[in-house]
C-alpha cells in the first residue's frame, strides 16, 4: 500500500464555517494540515486551520492564488468560484468535488434537469425566469397552489426557499430565476450520505429522518436511522448510489429525499460536501462523514458506515430576539445527561436562527434518546448577556 508522506498530508478548504471546523478536527487525527480560505477572520475555522487566509471564496483571483500552492482542495460551501477551480484542475490540482459537478449543483435548475436527464426520480418542476412570469402563470392557471419556489442560485440553510400555499403567501415570492415544484404530499423527509472514491466504489450511511423548523426551514431534529421499512431503506440507498455515480463524484454527497404517502422516494436536492444530516456520525457510526471524506480525498480505503447506536441530532439555533455576543444557557445541564455530546461552532455573535452548534444524543433505546433530545431542545438556549 502506498505510504503517505507528511508533505502529502495537506488540504485546502474553501469556506471556514462549522463544516470546515469539524473536517479539521477529523483531519487532526492523521496530522493532515488544513489550509482555509474564508472572508470572516472570526469564522469557525480561523483559529484551528494550519494556515488561514482571509478572502472571498467567490473571487476568481483569490481562489486561484489560494489553491495554486496546494495539491488537494475541497469545499465546505457550494458558492465558490468554479472558474478558478477549473483553471486549477487544468494545472493538475485535485479538486473535490470536480468543478463540473459543482457547477451543476450550484444551480438548482441545472441540478433538477440533471436528475431528469439521468432518470433519477425527482418531483415535477418548471424553471421560471422572473416573478412577473410566475404571477402571470398563476393568473392563467398554468401553475396552481400550493407550490414551493426555490431560487436557482445562492440558496442554503432554508434561504432562497418560499412555500406558497395560497394567495396570501404571494408576498413571500422570491425575485430572479427559480424553480417551481408542486407541493409533495410526503410522509417523511430523508437523507442519505454517500461516499464515492476515485475508483468508483461507494458506501452509504444509513438513511436518516429529518424534522424541520417550521419558520427557518432548518433541520430541528434528525433521527438516525430513519424509521422506515427495509424496502424503503433499500430504495433510498439505491437512489443515493445512483446519484453519486451519475455525477461521477469523488468525495461525499448528501442526498435529500421525500418519501411520499404512496411509498415513492424522490430526490429533493443534493450537497457535494459534509452536511447537517451527517453530524451525528461523529459519535453514532464507526466512521464519520468527515473522516469518510478524507478517506476518499487521500485514497484511503473507506470506513465502515454502520451505526453503533441510535442517535438524535438537535441543531442549536440563536434564540429569537437576541443578537450580540453569545451566551449558552443550560449548557452544563445538557452535559450532565448520559449520551449527550455538545458541539459548539465557535461563533462569537449570535442572531435569531443562526446555527450556533448541534447536540447529538446516542443510546440503545430510540424512544429514550428522543425524550433526551426534546429536553435538550427545551433547556439549551443561545442568548446574549
Amino acid at each position: 500500500m502506498k505510504a503517505l508522506a507528511s508533505a502529502d498530508l495537506q488540504l485546502g478548504i474553501l469556506g471556514g464555517g462549522q463544516l470546515g471546523k469539524m473536517l479539521i478536527e477529523a483531519a487532526s487525527n492523521w496530522n493532515i494540515q488544513c489550509h482555509v480560505l474564508d472572508p470572516d477572520p472570526e469564522c469557525s475555522c480561523a483559529h484551528l486551520a494550519h494556515t488561514f487566509v482571509e478572502g472571498s471564496f467567490k473571487d476568481y483571483d483569490t481562489v486561484y492564488n489560494f489553491g495554486k500552492s496546494l495539491q488537494k482542495i475541497t469545499i465546505e460551501i457550494e458558492h465558490v468560484n468554479v472558474d478558478a477551480l477549473i483553471q486549477l484542475e487544468k494545472e493538475g490540482k485535485d479538486i473535490y468535488p470536480k468543478p463540473e459537478v459543482l457547477k451543476i449543483i450550484q444551480d438548482k435548475g441545472t441540478q433538477k434537469s440533471f436528475y431528469k436527464n439521468n432518470n433519477l426520480p425527482t418531483a415535477p418542476f418548471e424553471i421560471i425566469n422572473d416573478k412577473i412570469t410566475l404571477l402571470s402563470k398563476l393568473t392563467n392557471g398554468i401553475i396552481s397552489y400550493p407550490f414551493v419556489q426555490k431560487s436557482c442560485t445562492a440558496g442554503y440553510d432554508g434561504k432562497g426557499v418560499a412555500v406558497i400555499r395560497n394567495e396570501s403567501d404571494l408576498s413571500k415570492l422570491l425575485d430572479g430565476i427559480c424553480i417551481i415544484e408542486q407541493m409533495i404530499n410526503f410522509e417523511k423527509e430523508l437523507a442519505v450520505i454517500v461516499a464515492r472514491d476515485n475508483n468508483g466504489n461507494t458506501t452509504c450511511f444509513p438513511s436518516v429522518e429529518m424534522e424541520f423548523h417550521p419558520v427557518a426551514n432548518l433541520v430541528e431534529f434528525l433521527l438516525a436511522p430513519a424509521n422506515i421499512s427495509a424496502a424503503a431503506e433499500k430504495e433510498a440507498i439505491r437512489i443515493a448510489e445512483a446519484c453519486a455515480n451519475a455525477f461521477s463524484i469523488t468525495g461525499i454527497l448528501a442526498v435529500e429525499m421525500f418519501l411520499t404517502q404512496d411509498g415513492v422516494i424522490l430526490i429533493n436536492e443534493v450537497a457535494p460536501r459534509p452536511h447537517n444530516s451527517g453530524h451525528h456520525t461523529i459519535e453514532a457510526n464507526f466512521v464519520s462523514q468527515y473522516e469518510q471524506l478524507l478517506r476518499t480525498i487521500f485514497d484511503i480505503p473507506m470506513g465502515d458506515t454502520i451505526a453503533r447506536d441510535y442517535a438524535v441530532m438537535v441543531n442549536v439555533l440563536g434564540e429569537d430576539g437576541f443578537s450580540g455576543e453569545a451566551v449558552y444557557e443550560g449548557l452544563l445541564d445538557c452535559l450532565a445527561i448520559k449520551g449527550v455530546y455538545v458541539h459548539l461552532y465557535g461563533k462569537k455573535i449570535t442572531k435569531p436562527l443562526r446555527k450556533m452548534g448541534h447536540v447529538t444524543i446516542v443510546g440503545n433505546n430510540a424512544a429514550e434518546i428522543k425524550k433526551h433530545a426534546e429536553h435538550v431542545k427545551q433547556i439549551l438556549k443561545v442568548k446574549t448577556q
